[in-house]
């Protein structure tokens, strides 16, 4: 089978697409032929070497599958021959998605949603997985609460604001004004250019002073820190983000906060949950762009330094079957 192969850390550059052999899959698990993945901030920071110390070279990366069974192993009982699947591979346990095939356990995948092409499934196992767990594990988000989620417009922001608006919670989010509408589309209340006014002011002056019930950082730097400054009483954050510095909690201890330091988990419950969610329309596919797995590393590109595009949103899918 093809594979996009990286072989050290580093540029985009150490991507290598060759030929290795096609894995079999053992007991309780399914081998997919992989029909789209998608990428993922992950994705770049995995290939540069932000995990290095979790990884073993060479090494197949990706973290999101679409895709079809095509062979079962020994006690399988959930899933068989031709079932179409989506999932998030185990992170930094064995290979990933960039690749014609995968071999994944059966209690981490999900049945495909039957209204997206493998395409958009692809765009949503990580992603709307990470947001599920941020929201209603964590957090456990209710309705009419309130909730800042930091970077609307990126790839976990866009499902967690739909997750959010699905049970009737109140949605503040920042992002460019270029993004605006298209957020308050998918249901956003209140949408803040960050580039523009101090998202602090505008939450306590959009709240009356009280602050928000939530707050879901996606980007780091002073998110942790800062949001004690905007919370409710009791309030919660929740982060994806790696802490790169020590930061300073004093106003989040006056506020009797809660913090949650998320590192997604892999689970079929979970998907299922989304899938009824994508196949009633509540939750909605973004895809931005498409590329073939042999420019990887345009895609890692286009993602990584997506600053300098101001127009850009939502999810680059890597089309590999047919």
């Amino acid at each position: 089978m093809k594979a996009a192969v990286l072989n050290e850390f580093g540029s985009t550059e150490k991507f290598e697409i060759v030929e290795v052999p096609t894995p079999k899959p053992g007991v309780d698990e399914v081998l997919v032929k992989v029909m789209a993945t998608s990428v993922n901030p992950l994705d770049f920071q995995v290939r540069r070497g932000d995990y290095r110390n979790e990884l073993q070279l060479p090494v197949i990366t990706g973290h999101d599958v679409s895709g079809v069974i095509t062979e079962v192993g020994p006690g399988v009982k959930n899933f068989k021959i031709g079932d179409e699947v989506y999932y998030t591979p185990e992170i930094f346990y064995g290979n990933g998605s960039y690749a014609e095939y995968h071999v994944a356990k059966e209690t981490i995948i999900g049945r495909k949603p039957k209204n997206v092409s493998h395409l958009e499934a692809a765009t949503f196992p990580l992603a709307a997985g990470t947001a599920w767990e941020m929201l209603f594990t964590r957090a456990q988000l209710k309705t009419d609460q309130t909730i800042l989620i930091h970077g609307g417009a990126g790839g976990v922001g866009i499902p967690t604001i739909q997750l959010a608006k699905s049970i009737g919670a109140i949605v503040y989010t920042t992002a460019r004004t270029v993004h605006h509408e298209f957020l308050k589309s998918l249901g956003a209340d209140h949408v803040i250019d960050y580039e523009r006014e101090d998202y602090i002011d505008a939450i306590l002056k959009l709240t009356a002073n009280k602050g928000v019930d939530v707050v879901i950082d996606t980007i780091g730097g002073n998110t942790l820190s800062d949001s004690g400054k905007i919370l409710a009483q009791m309030g919660h954050v929740v982060t994806l983000v790696d802490i790169e510095r020590p930061q300073n909690l004093i106003h989040a201890w006056g506020k009797n906060a809660t913090y949650h330091f998320v590192f997604t988990r892999q689970s079929r419950n979970k998907l299922d949950e989304l899938t009824k969610l994508i196949e009633t329309g509540t939750l909605k596919p973004v895809l931005n762009k498409v590329f073939p797995l042999a420019e990887i590393g345009k895609a890692h590109n286009l993602l990584e330094f997506r600053d300098s595009d101001p127009n850009f949103y939502g999810k680059i899918g890597i089309q590999i079957g047919n």
